[in-house]
């Protein structure tokens, strides 16, 4: 897909400069497309269309928001293959195990389930003589990241529309054909001139121009938690919002009653899953000291089943790492992890055996992991498991807790009671007891340096909007 106009006020434009960007497939290492790359230019322009769009849009009744995501969900249906294949060309997720189910799907999900949101929720309510009024915020700044494309533009775009508010998107410049199919799909679906703006580019060009635009109310950004900083400097000089949802060292806690071959088996796939390229990833899993032994070996029965390879093949479960630099940075770690005296369980530094091609990773399993150890504390966002011991449940707990991070964490135990009281005691915005598949309508963001606010379901709708006190309203007829 070669695509060298963004998406303004409704239409198809012309960049401000000249400036394009290859799109690389990371299976193959091969340019699929190539993209414009925008400007501060650019960024006024779509600013200055999604300000114009936001009087009427915000003014728009819960009726006929509702109307718009119906359409919109209807819409992303028909390119459902459409979507599944950009995400599987852009970033390497398998196109049956993920791209096509998991990452395509959580798109068209993020909006069904706006929808629901809005249409209970509630906007105002009388607080004795008070009238307490959400509304949306204004003109939103989204930034995301190239991890789960869909899931993370989608979770931000569909709960604006849903508060009636107006946006500017920079998607990744590294994965940016799934935003491009989104636009189409949102076009298509009739979103009216200038609500939804899309303007491709990088960190410096795009990100920080609307970061520090006066007249963007609210950015919401996904990434780094340094680049995460950064957005939060650079919109501290017109005080505008900032919502961030960053980084993760999650740990998933085995406590000594848990089904261990079931557990370990468990965490090894739920961290192997999109090459373990997720901020919410069990990347760090904690066991009895006097179970390391019995843990290694079940972990590395359960790596030496997945499937890495082609992400177009049917067998495939685990695809490349998404990028280049990704792929330099596993490397790296996953050497220093060697270095520092980890035990390797499985897999290690360099390609799996027979691909010679393509940002792939070999599944790897480091044990004897101390919580000082690099592997440890870095979120390293490739398929690598770190195993720590631990002396008893106080001291799991100590260990969960010891990382800049608090995304997400997981508990195992045959006493959920056990297992509810140890996920009060983890600092993560959320926790899995026992499996747990993630729950789309909960609240998702973090603790500590993992970001600020919560994204998904109502959760999301809030962030969106701003609180208002009319008083000495009145009390309703």
């Amino acid at each position: 897909m070669h695509q060298h106009q963004f998406y303004i006020d409704g239409q198809w434009v012309e960049p401000a400069g000249s400036a394009r960007l290859d799109v690389i497939n990371p299976a193959t290492e091969a340019p699929v497309g190539t993209i414009a790359l925008g400007t501060a230019a650019d960024v006024e322009r779509a600013v200055a269309a999604a300000r114009a769009a936001f009087p009427a849009f915000s003014a728009t009744s819960r009726e006929a928001r509702l109307d718009l995501l119906a359409r919109i969900c209807d819409t992303y249906k028909k390119r459902y293959d459409d979507m599944a294949r950009a995400i599987c060309t852009e970033m390497g997720a398998p196109l049956k195990a993920l791209a096509g189910s998991g990452q395509a799907g959580s798109g068209l999900a993020h909006f069904k389930i706006a929808a629901g949101a809005l249409r209970d929720f509630p906007f105002e309510k009388i607080q004795g003589s008070t009238r307490i009024v959400r509304e949306a915020i204004g003109v939103c700044g989204l930034i995301t990241p190239w991890n789960w494309p869909a899931n993370q533009i989608a979770c931000k775009v569909a709960p604006a529309l849903a508060a009636g508010c107006t946006m500017v998107l920079k998607p990744s410049e590294l994965a940016p054909l799934s935003a491009l199919v989104l636009a189409e799909i949102l076009h298509e679906a009739g979103v009216p001139a200038g609500v939804f703006n899309l303007v491709n580019g990088d960190g410096e060009g795009v990100g920080a121009p609307l970061s520090a635009h006066p007249d963007v109310d609210m950015i919401s950004f996904t990434g780094s938690t340094r680049a995460g900083k950064q957005v939060m400097k650079t919109a501290a000089d017109t005080v505008k919002k900032v919502a961030l949802e960053l980084g993760g060292k999650s740990a998933n806690i085995l406590l000594d009653d848990a089904d261990f071959p079931k557990a370990v088996k468990q965490g090894v796939q739920t961290l192997m899953v999109n090459s373990g390229q997720n901020c919410n990833a069990p990347s760090r899993m904690l066991v009895p000291e006097d179970r390391l032994d019995e843990v290694e070996a079940l972990a590395a029965a359960a790596v030496a089943r997945s499937v890495v390879g082609d992400p177009l093949a049917d067998g495939t479960t685990m695809g490349p790492l998404a990028n280049a630099a990704q792929f330099r940075r596993v490397q790296s770690l996953i050497e220093q992890g060697v270095a520092e005296g980890a035990k390797l369980v499985a897999g290690g530094p360099g390609r799996p055996q027979g691909i010679e091609r393509g940002f792939f990773a070999r599944p790897t399993i480091f044990s004897r992991v101390s919580s000082g150890m690099t592997i440890a504390r870095e979120e390293i966002f490739g398929p690598v498991l770190s195993i720590l011991p631990y002396k008893d449940e106080d001291d799991a707990v100590r260990i969960a807790n010891d990382t800049p991070y608090g995304l997400s964490g997981y508990v195992s135990s045959a006493d959920l009671g056990r297992a509810r009281a140890v996920a009060r005691r983890l600092r993560t915005g959320n926790v899995h007891l026992n499996g747990a598949p993630v729950d789309m309508t909960a609240p998702f963001g973090g603790y500590k340096q993992s970001g600020l606010g919560r994204e998904w379901g109502a959760y999301g709708l809030e962030e969106f909007l701003e609180t208002k006190a009319i008083i000495g309203y009145g009390a309703d007829d």
